[in-house]
């Protein structure tokens, strides 16, 4: 597959505010879906579906721990990247005078 159309497909499963918490929540350990819907307040159904999204895009990986099953960010460079992306929104935001507090910290989930 050419490298653009799969670029594509990696910003459209990161195209969802639910995915990007998601991507956040695992950002620094992996996790469980238990624990996910924990955080992130979704239902055990929406948090798999996104995560298949997100498996399927290359965006974590799994792993199985005992009876649970954990995912991962499978590149730190991701979340790195969503970390510049916000930094620049929020650059843009004060340029426009309309930056909201903490805009430029991850969420806290």
């Amino acid at each position: 597959m050419e490298i653009s159309q799969r670029h594509a497909e990696m910003c459209a499963a990161l195209a969802d505010l639910h995915r990007l918490l998601l991507l956040y929540a695992l950002a620094d350990e992996p996790q469980s879906v238990t624990e996910l819907v924990q955080r992130i307040g979704l239902s055990q159904p929406a948090v798999s579906r996104h995560l298949r999204i997100m498996r399927e895009s290359g965006i974590v990986s799994a792993e199985r721990r005992g009876k649970s099953i954990y995912y991962f960010v499978t590149d730190q460079r991701i979340v790195q990247s969503m970390d510049m992306l916000r930094a620049i929104l929020t650059e843009q935001m004060q340029e426009q005078g309309s930056v909201a507090l903490g805009a430029a910290q991850r969420p806290v989930i």
